[in-house]
């Protein structure tokens, strides 16, 4: 891709452990204390490349949901 950043990384473990908690989009955003769409999970879980920051937001979300304590690495592959 000539330099170019691969944006879309294929379905992430996020996806999975989202599913194994039985949890949706909307329990992320509802537990969210921080601003968080459901297009940002949408795209968290597909596999699209998030900035840092977003990131932790997301994990702080499912964090919470899930009663867990995952870290970024355990959520993203990339």
């Amino acid at each position: 891709m000539n330099g170019e950043l691969e944006r879309n990384l294929g379905e992430q473990p996020i996806a999975g452990i989202m599913a194994e908690h039985e949890l949706k989009a909307r329990d992320l955003v509802t537990a969210s204390t921080e601003h968080i769409t459901h297009k940002m999970v949408s795209r968290a879980c597909k596999g699209r490349r998030l900035t840092p920051n977003v990131q932790s937001k997301i994990r702080n979300a499912l964090n919470a949901s899930s009663h867990r304590s995952y870290s970024t690495t355990d959520l993203f592959s990339y």
